[in-house]
């Protein structure tokens, strides 16, 4: 009955180690899921989605502003939507509509030459006209660029500020919902 039971053990055991065997040739197959950049290889700029290029020719905020506008520096976009609830003088309003028209200009410029940056750099790719020295110039173009339109964005908040009084601000924050209360943002010269 040893031996019986033996042979049962090494039958089973040769069993499990033989399934177990075809169960990891199917674990080693190389998978085909399609890449999450599937679909992309048609987009006019590879790089930039449709909607990433009509933003930036826009001159929209694409959240290149965050670090001023959740630390207490507003924008004039949203000051001036927040007009009345900021209690606005004429001259803030008017100072912020020539600040966000200024702006909008600048950014739509930068924009502008910063799709035609990907785009460059996509045709150097897509014509194999591209080496190491090709790439470094376009890189460093875009990456310029790019330094110069978030720049511009936080400028404008900056200057944003200083044409608000610091309750001005204190109640900025509360409409846009980052306090509970209208003192959580104390604006301090620092701002102007």
């Amino acid at each position: 009955m040893t031996n019986q039971l033996t042979l049962k053990l090494i039958a089973a055991s040769a069993l499990l180690m033989g399934a177990g065997g075809a169960f990891g040739q199917h674990s080693h197959q190389p998978s085909h899921e399609a890449s999450p950049y599937a679909g992309q290889q048609t987009r006019e700029i590879k790089a930039l989605s449709s909607t990433q290029t009509t933003d930036l020719l826009a001159g929209k905020g694409m959240e290149l502003a965050k670090a001023a506008e959740l630390n207490g520096y507003p924008g004039p976009m949203h000051t001036l939507e927040l007009a009345a609830q900021l209690e606005l003088s004429s001259e803030q309003k008017q100072a912020s509509e020539v600040l966000m028209s200024r702006h909008k200009a600048e950014a739509r410029e930068l924009g502008a030459q910063l799709v035609e940056a990907e785009r460059a750099l996509d045709l150097a790719f897509s014509s194999r006209q591209i080496d190491a020295a090709r790439l470094a110039a376009h890189t460093d173009r875009i990456g310029r660029l790019q330094a110069l339109l978030r720049k511009s964005h936080l400028e404008t908040h900056l200057q944003q500020t200083a044409l608000l009084r610091p309750e001005q601000i204190s109640r900025y924050a509360q409409l846009r919902g980052y306090t509970g209360s209208p003192d959580s943002f104390t604006p301090s010269s620092k701002h102007h």
